[in-house]
């Protein structure tokens, strides 16, 4: 028998000169070297801040989930060959890639128990099984790894981010969303996009990069419950100890969290003003039994108004705005209703709820199949209504007609295991960590809320709730363990 055990005991001092993060630089930067060697001046600029940003994530993971923080809104503009990817898919994989190979290089991959992992497992363990009698699996298999991501970067995020990783995450998805802002300002004041989204003649509903205003909403949704939350705990600080951090956070944020609702304000969206409302009660509500009271009377308050009053109180074009959601309520039939301006958008969500019922009702226990809606929407389309959106306009209906009864339940379970984890964080975590638990719990409620009326999962929105939950769970995470 021929050993090898003395080739091995040579290399070793060898290997172990050579460090992982060395190994990968040296690596990296030479054949990069060779790439720019003979190529364009733009190409050699995009190639190095990609090779940057690649090398960065490898040898610091949490790197590539700050990188993925800010570029979320912009994914459509970063688009690949592939079908149904650009390149924040790759960013997640890479992600994942930094975080296995740094296991690797230490001869030992540990990963922590977190919160949310038998939910998240069963949600995508049950769409993956109604794929087997999906008349679609071009559209069923993306919808199932849009789900496979969030999963994936929520318990990266809660392995990696550090407390001082979790905080250039969070600032990464302010800073993206103020950009989303300006974005939105400029549209709405120039009449810069469709002329369906004019108002009044002299505005425009702001969309950013998300080609529709309720996407848009829906985003800067996710956020403004965070902003608020981190302004209240800096006033709190400042107002207690006078500390100047306390007070620097709370203008910070504050001008945010204004920015932010500006915005939504700008999309013209009811479903997230509404949404949103509810949010902040919740957020307020959180931060102590003094909070809680106010937030209870100002909301008691407002219901009293509305049912008092109606909304004649608001000016004149909200009043008209807000008075539609009531539709939703009595619910006109899509199918014997003459469609106006009016109410082309109340009928059109009532068409596609009307839909996805159909669907549950042929397909109860699994559905047609994750991400098919879209493609059995002919079947079932009521008169008039014969263009599909690719959703049913609300989430919760969505997973009934493609999931069934197995996967809403799967989802309700993980959406209630979620609120648990961030009520409990804020009531055992301290200071800013647990403002942002409080912020995040606000952000469910916001989402709960909108998406009884839009579907605000898409274009990779979804990771951003995950960089959120993952960013709470590894605060908390991180205090259990000292």
């Amino acid at each position: 028998m021929i050993s090898r055990a003395p080739a091995v005991r040579e290399a070793a001092p060898l290997l172990d000169t050579l460090n992982y993060p060395r190994l990968v630089s040296m690596v990296g930067f030479g054949m990069l070297a060779l790439l720019l060697a003979r190529a364009p001046l733009p190409l050699s600029v995009v190639a190095l801040s990609s090779a940057g940003i690649v090398l960065a994530t490898l040898v610091q993971p949490s790197v590539g989930l700050v990188v993925l923080a800010a570029a979320i809104p912009f994914g459509d503009f970063l688009t690949l060959p592939m079908r149904s990817a650009n390149a924040l898919d790759l960013l997640v994989a890479l992600v994942i890639a930094g975080w296995l190979a740094q296991g690797v290089a230490r001869r030992e991959l540990v990963f922590r128990y977190a919160p949310l992992l038998w939910p998240l497992a069963i949600l995508c363990g049950i769409g993956a099984a109604s794929l087997l009698q999906a008349r679609s699996w071009s559209e069923g298999v993306p919808e199932l790894l849009k789900w496979a991501e969030f999963a994936a970067v929520y318990l990266v995020a809660t392995q990696v981010l550090g407390r001082r990783h979790v905080w250039w995450v969070v600032g990464a998805l302010l800073a993206a969303g103020l950009v989303e802002v300006a974005l939105g300002a400029y549209q709405f004041l120039r009449q810069a996009g469709p002329e369906a989204f004019i108002l009044a003649g002299r505005f425009m509903r702001a969309y950013g990069t998300f080609r529709q205003p309720n996407p848009y909403a829906g985003y800067l949704g996710y956020l403004a419950p965070v902003a608020v939350s981190l302004t209240l705990a800096g006033l709190g600080l400042w107002w207690r100890g006078r500390k100047p951090v306390g007070l620097l956070v709370a203008v910070i944020c504050g001008g945010t969290s204004l920015a932010l609702v500006i915005g939504i304000g700008l999309s013209w969206s009811r479903g997230s003003w509404l949404a949103l409302t509810a949010a902040l009660l919740a957020v307020t509500a959180m931060r102590n039994r003094r909070a809680a009271i106010v937030a209870l009377v100002a909301g008691s308050a407002l219901v009293t108004l509305l049912l008092v009053a109606g909304v004649a109180w608001l000016p004149g074009a909200l009043s008209e705005r807000v008075s539609s959601l009531g539709s939703y309520v009595t619910g006109p039939n899509p199918d014997q209703t003459e469609i106006t301006d009016e109410n082309f958008a109340v009928l059109e969500r009532l068409a596609h709820w009307q839909v996805g019922w159909r669907m549950f009702e042929d397909h109860p226990w699994t559905g047609v199949g994750i991400g098919n809606y879209g493609t059995e929407y002919a079947r079932y389309a009521p008169a008039h209504w014969y263009e599909a959106l690719g959703h049913a306009h609300n989430v919760f209906i969505n997973f009934m007609a493609e999931t069934g009864v197995l996967g809403v339940s799967a989802f309700i379970l993980l959406w209630f295991g979620a609120l648990r984890m961030t009520w409990r964080s804020a009531g055992r975590l301290r200071g800013f960590p647990a403002a942002l638990a409080i912020g995040v719990f606000g952000t469910l409620i916001y989402l709960t809320g909108h998406s009884m009326f839009d579907n605000l999962f898409v274009q990779h929105m979804q990771l951003q709730l995950a960089l959120l939950l993952g960013g709470v769970a590894a605060l908390d995470m991180t205090k259990a363990e000292s």
